[in-house]
């Protein structure tokens, strides 16, 4: 085989290695797309049950106020000291998987300047990374603020206690509800995101991949 030859086989096997790897950094991402997708929607399932769970909790203290029932007031300060425990674990369990999220988006960023891409959806997804995390950040630490007042007015039966402690509830059912919007969006980015991997394979199949 003469000089021109074996350069030019070298050539080729270069870029079908190239090709294979980009290839399979694709299906890696299309996979994790559909996993988050899943993910979303169970997220969503607990974020409305979240809601329905602090409503009651709202009412039995509403009922248990109006009836000057202690007994009862004290089951539902249980039940609300659960909700917050179980609320601030999934809170931290969020943010820290918008850090991955956002360490991938970094990774597809970094990936598409190396293969000399234009890579606006890649940016745009990593913005959107960006923006749920702070979010998911901001309401952890307001979820802890208000657990930490909770705990100073718990059990006092006067009026100014009891009443803060009902706005503290009102609170966490705002940001359960906030929390059911923000996952319609970050569903609704996942949907766009495999839209978009629908189009690269089309593309990609036209170039013979």
């Amino acid at each position: 085989m003469n000089r021109i030859s074996s350069a030019l086989l070298a050539s080729l096997l270069l870029a079908g290695s190239a090709q294979a790897q980009q290839w399979g950094n694709n299906r890696g991402e299309r996979a994790q797309n559909r996993h988050e997708v899943r993910s979303d929607r169970q997220e969503l399932r607990d974020d409305r049950r979240d809601v329905a769970e602090l409503e009651n909790v709202l009412a039995r203290f509403d009922q248990a106020w109006s009836r000057q029932d202690d007994r009862e007031m004290t089951a539902v300060e249980g039940r609300l000291r659960e909700l917050l425990r179980k609320e601030l674990s999934e809170s931290r369990a969020e943010l820290e998987k918008d850090k991955r999220e956002i360490h991938r988006s970094n990774r597809e960023v970094r990936r598409d300047r190396n293969w000399g891409r234009g890579g606006a959806d890649d940016r745009r997804d990593r913005r959107d990374d960006v923006r749920d995390a702070r979010v998911e950040a901001a309401t952890l630490q307001t979820r802890m603020a208000i657990a930490r007042e909770l705990n100073w007015v718990m059990g006092n039966r006067n009026y100014s206690d009891l009443q803060r402690q009902r706005n503290l509830i009102v609170q966490l059912v705002q940001i359960a509800r906030q929390e059911v919007q923000q996952t319609k969006q970050e569903l609704r980015e996942d949907h766009r995101e495999r839209r978009e991997d629908r189009r690269d394979d089309r593309r990609e199949s036209r170039r013979g991949w």
